[in-house]
């Protein structure tokens, strides 16, 4: 779990791992740890301007049982734990500041159960979004969160993850019914229920959403699924001023237009752009918006 602030150039210098406690990994998940520098670099890099920070070992789970079995482990040992999802970390929440072991969660990709009649399914944290939709393409329904990246579920549980669709369809903290999560001492609990009405209990699911981590590690999920809308249509608006264009997306909502998605893009980053994509939209203030229906 990540507690310290992201430091300026890399990992502080730090004793390797106990010989003992690399033992009982190895003999706990055999080829699944990896001590190379090479995996350890992958896992210790994202896709912003962080400075690196490798971990000291990768394992590769492949079931709740073995995440909490390695979080067993280093817990015990008292070694830093990151989960490792898809690895975009654009905040820099999968970075190992304090090296320690990140846990690998892109095996722990299965689709457990998927329940039409309910419009929800269950799946294991190395799901990807992507991959998720098309499996579901012959049911009618479809996975509705689009942060951009093709990310994992799991991921985007952890970060309550968000897209230009949230207008309509919600954030992850709206699409998450039920966890499956290891705490720091190994303890797999489950949050929730799949039932719609429920007030049974503290709401644990959305203490888990959004936590990056920091109280346990998410491995199953199970999602609110959507219709495939009908029909989809798009609009691009331009307008003289930026309160202008916000007010337009307030009064559509406010009017009951069937807005699915919105993004707003001020002159300056159209102007961006146009110089990456080799467009020719007018820099101006910008609405970009999706109709399901």
């Amino acid at each position: 779990m990540i507690h310290a602030p992201l430091p300026q150039s890399g990992n502080p210098v730090r004793p390797p791992l106990d010989e003992a406690f690399v033992a009982s990994l190895r003999q706990r998940f055999g080829d699944a740890l990896a001590l190379g520098e090479g995996i350890r670099r992958q896992h210790g890099t994202s896709e912003a301007h962080f400075a690196e920070a490798l971990p000291d070992a990768v394992v590769f789970a492949a079931s709740t049982e073995e995440v909490a079995d390695c979080v067993r482990l280093c817990t015990a040992a008292g070694v830093a734990i990151v989960p490792f999802g898809a690895g975009t970390s654009i905040e820099g929440n999968a970075l190992p500041v304090n090296g320690g072991v990140s846990i690998n969660l892109s095996r722990m990709d299965a689709i457990l159960a998927i329940h039409a009649e309910d419009f929800d399914c269950t799946v294991q944290a190395g799901v990807r979004r992507e991959e998720l939709n098309a499996h579901l393409r012959d049911t009618g329904l479809f996975f509705p969160i689009d942060p951009g990246a093709n990310a994992t579920i799991g991921g985007m549980a952890s970060t309550r993850a968000s897209g230009t669709n949230a207008v309509r369809y919600g954030t992850m903290r709206d699409a998450v019914l039920s966890l499956t999560v290891v705490t720091a001492d190994g303890t797999v609990i489950r949050t929730g229920t799949r039932a719609r009405k429920s007030a049974a209990g503290y709401d644990l699911t959305r203490l888990f959403v959004g936590a990056e981590g920091t109280l346990g590690i998410i491995t199953e999920v199970s999602l609110r699924l959507h219709p495939i809308p009908e029909q989809i249509s798009s609009a691009v608006c331009g307008f003289a001023t930026l309160q202008g264009a916000v007010d337009t997306v307030v009064q559509s909502i406010q009017c009951g237009v069937p807005l699915a998605r919105v993004e707003i893009l001020d002159d300056r980053q159209m102007a961006a752009v146009n110089r990456w994509s080799k467009l020719d939209y007018p820099e101006i203030t910008t609405l970009f918006f999706e109709f399901h229906g």
